[in-house]
């Protein structure tokens, strides 16, 4: 069976309901199962009219939107492959990926975007607007041309390193996909009644959360749509939602936004807020709390907390966490708030998802344990291997690149990990991120920014260097002091064995962007460009450290 048959059976069995709404500046613009079918007609009559074939590529650039949606859903429904484009991405680099993929059509939803790909190569290839799209002669009636083993999509990965790779995802990957993660939010959402909530800001060229817009739509949800990120609060309050989709880098912003609002109402409530808080985490570790502690939780239960959870979602069951691992300290604090979070974990190679936490097992600092029909465990150097109908079959154009990426039947993700006797895994690292300074010892850099982050609540981002070098050093981006940083490394290195000490730091005032090429397209740092950019004051930073005093 095709994943779309579903979606457009769904569509058509509610034309009433609203499926999709955009928030924009307070208001709502909505689509109804109907109107989404129209929308979908329209652009199938498009791809018919320009004899658009069965698995030619087409190009799709925009943020999200309704529009986006329908043309996805159309395009697909014709069995065409969509290559979802991000519009932060720069021009070259988006050229580069049309260079590669080969798409017979590009569609963008604002002539900015169009302008700037044109702007960038003379070699583009056809360009309409989805405003044009939307305006052709519909083509109504006809079945989806989805075929049980065609390749749907063609998602490029971020590229931390080197050249992003085209990720070919087929129907029956995202079959199995939508099964699962449909079993998991009933679960969620078990005892509700009526029609569920969800509300978005990622955006839908990632995998991750283009399956969030496929699994919405299966189950007959209604999903906001956020078009402006500097207005996730207030979207979020309009929209009511039940769960949402979420990075780890909104939730610590999040976490950090409610501390500063709580402290600015005065040294007493932020002296019992942080007791609170302490006490919780204390008590998740094991230890004993102290009885004002235990005062300081018993009275923000009451006089806090429910203030808090009804500002951030008084419907809220639950905040999805994937992409990248989430500070434990963050998962215990939105815990303690009476706030779930399920972190998930996976690739787009793997459809998005490996591992899903369960509702009412969660396990903070862990990702949960492999979804059902998943096998993982883990390969040399501690390297997570997967396997089962997730994994994709290969990059596109990239034939030794696919090669490297397997051992046998199993997909090397590159991510170190490690697991329990319960199945719960929990992501140590990025295995080519891995430092070896000089003592020869293999350090992974990211549970050590990790813990310098919740030390350093003003870094933007925090790099750790000294692979070959004598010790390790830090780089934080971000407008701190250097009294902050020396404080934050003379508390991280209590008790840390002397290969793993942090010696030195680097503080730029200026945070990374995707803009500036230091960051992927999906937030994640990109280490080799950061080391090159700031070659030379990381040069001297150490040099300065290894003259003898």
């Amino acid at each position: 069976m095709s994943f779309l048959e579903p979606i457009l059976a769904k569509l058509r069995e509610r034309p009433e309901h609203v499926f999709l709404q955009e928030a924009l500046d307070g208001r709502m613009e909505s689509a109804t199962g109907a109107e989404l079918v129209s929308k979908i007609d329209h652009v199938r009559g498009f791809a018919r009219r320009h004899n658009l074939e069965k698995g030619e590529r087409c190009a799709l650039l925009g943020g999200n939107s309704i529009a986006w949606a329908a043309a996805d859903l159309g395009l697909m429904a014709e069995g065409v492959i969509v290559v979802p484009l991000y519009g932060r991405q720069k021009a070259s680099e988006l050229v580069g990926i049309l260079r590669d993929c080969t798409p017979r059509f590009l569609l963008c939803a604002t002539a900015a975007e169009r302008d700037a790909i044109l702007g960038e190569s003379e070699n583009a290839p056809e360009t309409f607007l989805l405003s044009e799209v939307l305006a052709a002669e519909p083509a109504a009636g006809f079945p989806d041309r989805v075929g049980a083993d065609d390749l749907i999509t063609i998602i490029y990965t971020s590229g931390t390193s080197g050249e992003p790779k085209g990720v070919g995802l087929r129907n029956a990957n995202l079959e199995f996909m939508l099964r699962r993660t449909h079993e998991r939010m009933s679960v969620l959402m078990q005892d509700h009644h009526g029609p569920e909530r969800v509300f978005h800001y990622l955006p839908f060229c990632f995998a991750g959360s283009w399956i969030m817009l496929l699994l919405s739509l299966q189950r007959g949800s209604t999903l906001t749509l956020n078009t402006d990120l500097t207005r996730i609060v207030d979207d979020v309050a309009l929209a009511r939602p039940h769960y949402f989709q979420n990075v780890p880098v909104l939730l610590e912003r999040m976490r950090g936004g409610i501390r500063n609002a709580i402290a600015k109402r005065g040294r007493l409530w932020g002296g019992i807020f942080e007791g609170a808080y302490r006490a919780w985490i204390e008590r998740a570790s094991g230890h004993a709390v102290g009885a004002g502690d235990r005062m300081r939780l018993a009275v923000a239960r009451k006089a806090l907390f429910p203030s808090i959870r009804k500002k951030i979602g008084e419907d809220l069951r639950a905040l999805i966490c994937g992409s990248a691992p989430l500070a434990r300290e963050t998962q215990l604090f939105f815990e303690m708030l009476g706030i779930p979070v399920l972190q998930v974990y996976g690739l787009t190679e793997t459809t998005a998802i490996c591992t899903m936490d369960s509702p009412g097992r969660t396990e903070a600092g862990r990702v949960g344990g492999a979804i059902d029909g998943v096998e993982m465990r883990l390969g040399t150097n501690d390297e997570i291997l997967v396997r089962g109908p997730n994994v994709f079959r290969g990059y596109w154009n990239r034939e030794a690149a696919t090669e490297a990426a397997f051992e046998g039947e199993w997909f090397r993700t590159g991510d170190q990990g490690e697991v329990d006797e319960a199945g719960n895994w929990r992501i140590v690292g990025r295995l080519k991120n891995l430092l070896v300074p000089a003592s020869g010892h293999n350090v992974a850099p990211e549970p050590i920014e990790e813990k310098l982050a919740a030390l350093l609540p003003k870094a933007e981002q925090i790099v750790l260097v000294g692979n070959g070098r004598a010790h390790l050093a830090v780089i934080v981006a971000g407008t701190v002091s250097e009294a902050e940083v020396d404080a934050a490394l003379e508390e991280l290195n209590k008790g840390l064995p002397h290969y793993r000490k942090v010696r030195g730091s680097l503080i730029v005032p200026d945070a990374f962007t995707v803009e500036s090429g230091l960051l992927t397209a999906n937030g994640k740092l990109r280490r080799d460009a950061v080391a090159e950019r700031l070659a030379d004051e990381i040069d001297r930073l150490f040099a300065a450290e290894e003259v003898p005093a």
